[in-house]
This record gives structure tokens, sequence and C-alpha cells, in this order.
């Protein structure tokens, strides 16, 4: 599983023109789903992305975590975080998890993201051909890799 974070100030994702979820202060998460994936992936980058201390403390340092800022979640499904371009120059996303599998691990890392940061977060729509929008504060942009904890 593979997250990319993004320290915003506001976040929004529209569909079809229509404004679906939007948050102020918070992540914008893009996530990634591979076929290896499970629940103990999502309970670790979920814990991982709430402590994330990215955030900057009065001194200006980042030290604090969203659960100490009161921050918000948008989640958006994003396959092409695993695109391989190994091979010629049109992405093979043959790495990312099918429909049947990643729909019910999306799911669960929303339920994962509500639980841990104690309340609701902004989701995108699984599949849909969404429009992001962000601010995006500092810049502060981490990847995160399930497969890769160190």
């Amino acid at each position: 599983m593979k997250a990319l974070i993004q320290r915003v100030s506001e976040g929004q994702v529209s569909i079809h023109h229509q404004i679906r979820s939007s948050i102020g202060k918070g992540l914008v998460i893009l996530l990634g789903i591979t076929q290896d994936d499970g629940i103990e992936d999502i309970q670790w980058l979920s814990r991982k992305i709430v402590n994330l201390r990215i955030f900057n403390d009065d001194a200006g340092l980042m030290n604090r975590s969203l659960l100490e800022i009161g921050g918000d979640i948008l989640l958006i499904s994003q396959f092409t975080l695993y695109a391989s371009v190994k091979k010629g120059n049109r992405p093979s996303f043959i790495r990312a998890a099918r429909p049947e599998i990643a729909i019910p691990l999306y799911e669960q890392a929303i339920a994962q993201l509500e639980a841990d940061l104690g309340k609701k977060i902004g989701v995108g729509e699984f599949g849909a051909d969404m429009q992001v929008s962000l601010t995006n504060d500092g810049p502060v942009t981490i990847m995160i890799d399930t497969k890769e904890k160190e």
C-alpha cells in the first residue's frame, strides 16, 4: 500500500463538477492499493498517518501530528501510484489491485482512519473520474510504502 501524503491548508474532490468532499487544514492522501495488501498494512499506515509529526509547533518546527492539531483527512483512491514505466512509454498498472480486492481495502482504510482520527474523513469515489484540488502547505509531500517500513 502506498500513500502520497500532502499537508494542506485546504483540499477538495469533485465528481462531475459537484464537490464530493472538502477539508480545511489537514492532509490530502492519495492511496494506492496492490494485490498483496491486507488489514495489517491498513492498520500500520493509519497509525503512522494520524501520528506523523509534520505540522508546525509554536516555534515553527514540524513537531505536531494531525491528532494534535485536530486536522482533517481527504482520502482519494489512486491506482496510478503503482504505475510501472520500466518498458516503453505507456505505464503498466499490473501491480495495482483489481477492484474486487481494492474496494474492500479502501473501505477498511476509511474506517480505520476515522477510528484512529476520531472523526469522519472526506473521501472521493473509488474508480470515478475525480478532480482533486488542494493548497499544499509548505509544501510538504511525503510518500509512505507499507512494504518499506523504515
